[in-house]
């Protein structure tokens, strides 16, 4: 694979210039990107092939009074022309690297019981416990 693994930081959002189609599902607010690279708890793992953005991984880490930190994984995502080479499963990995570095008891995501890609993806990434079925409840605070 010739495509190299970055993090996104404050200094480096120019990277996002170039971001080939499927990556990300809407085009970058700029303020939210300020939101997103200022917090520290959130990291973003970049896949770039030939300086165009061709996969990204997001991940967030969080607190409760009575556990260690944890890592969720919100979202991967590969543009088509680069799917089936590796690239979700080393980003997913390089948000696990994080995760211990950050000291988190778990990290875990979630996904569609269709999303079979996703699924081959995820259970590919070692280390990997056995998926676990759960209801997920949703709010969608756009709409009245």
């Amino acid at each position: 694979m010739s495509v190299e693994l970055v993090a996104l930081t404050a200094s480096n959002v120019d990277l996002l210039q170039q971001i080939a189609d499927e990556v990300f599902d809407h085009a970058i607010d700029p303020v939210s990107l300020k939101r997103f690279v200022d917090d520290e708890r959130h990291f973003l793992v970049l896949a770039i092939d030939d300086g165009t953005v061709v996969g990204m991984a997001s991940a967030f880490e969080y607190f409760h009074p009575d556990k260690q930190p944890q890592f969720f994984i919100n979202e991967v995502g590969v543009a088509t022309t680069h799917r089936r080479q590796g690239i979700g499963r080393s980003l997913v990995q390089a948000l696990i690297e994080e995760a211990k570095r950050r000291g988190c008891s778990f990290a875990w995501l979630g996904t569609d019981t269709d999303n079979i890609a996703g699924q081959a993806c995820f259970g590919s990434v070692p280390g990997v416990e056995e998926p676990q079925e759960f209801l997920l409840y949703e709010w969608n605070l756009n709409s009245d």
